[in-house]
């Protein structure tokens, strides 16, 4: 989302009605409350994608009862109590000082999922919590929860994702503060449960917060989001954003065009 953040800017500056926009909220304001959403949206997606993995990781991991699940190039996760079939059951994925992913993205600290069963069984809740984890230099606090719906009339597994007290603090000590009551749709990559990056879902439902400065924004679903993991991108989708005074901002993925004031420009400018 972040280079869409550029023709926002440009729109709310040339805008006709800039003078009104001004009048409301500082311009400048508006555009670093949108930034920092897109990376806290980031950080909070990006821990539901790699709780699931982790759930399901530890899945083949009872099966063959050893006692940890260690990769060279990944995170120490650890399984309590160490069977499939006895829950609750905590897996804690220990990224330790630090952890260089696939994706690129350094990860430290532990993520602690309490799950009531395997991530596929449906009804099952996986609730995560944070213990000094940072994404990259971002520290993560919060409850992420997520429930197995069961499939959908197309075959495919829908999950609702709940976040209360999302928060990501940065370097400098300011914080932005997250929520997210959403519907995740698992649409590619469930025939590879091992095998996170060929994931792709759909996204639907409402996201809202604080940023650092105090401004409030809320995001809406209005055409369901295409997220894929690898590369990380959304592919189609429409959401709607209202951030302050400023209402009203569309973000369309499938003509790839942003609209504020009335005034539509590609994601290009």
């Amino acid at each position: 989302m972040k280079k869409i953040i550029a023709p926002i800017l440009a729109i709310l500056l040339v805008s006709c009605d800039g003078e009104t926009v001004k009048n409301t909220i500082d311009t400048a304001t508006a555009i670093d409350a949108l930034t920092e959403y897109s990376t806290v949206n980031k950080v909070f997606q990006d821990v539901g994608n790699n709780s699931g993995d982790a759930v399901l990781s530890s899945e083949g991991t009872a099966s063959t009862a050893k006692l940890t699940a260690t990769k060279a190039e990944g995170p120490v996760i650890t399984i309590d109590p160490l069977d499939l079939t006895t829950f609750p059951k905590t897996i804690t994925i220990d990224y330790g000082t630090g952890v260089l992913c696939k994706d690129d993205i350094t990860r430290k600290g532990i993520v602690t999922i309490v799950s009531t069963n395997w991530y596929g069984v449906e009804g099952s809740v996986h609730t995560s919590t944070f213990t000094n984890y940072y994404h990259e230099d971002y520290k993560v606090e919060g409850t992420h929860i997520v429930e197995n719906l069961g499939q959908n009339t197309d075959g495919n597994l829908e999950y609702s994702v709940k976040i209360t007290g999302g928060k990501i603090t940065t370097t400098s000590g300011a914080t932005i503060e997250y929520s997210e009551d959403s519907t995740r749709t698992w649409i590619a990559g469930s025939d590879t449960p091992l095998n996170i990056w060929d994931d792709e879902y759909l996204l639907d439902g409402i996201q809202n917060g604080t940023s650092s400065k105090g401004v409030d924004y809320t995001l809406t679903v209005e055409e369901s989001l295409h997220f894929v993991l690898l590369p990380r991108s959304i592919e189609a989708g429409i959401l709607d954003i209202d951030v302050a005074d400023i209402e009203d901002i569309k973000l369309n993925y499938n003509t790839k065009m942003v609209t504020i004031l009335g005034k539509n420009i590609p994601f290009g400018y």
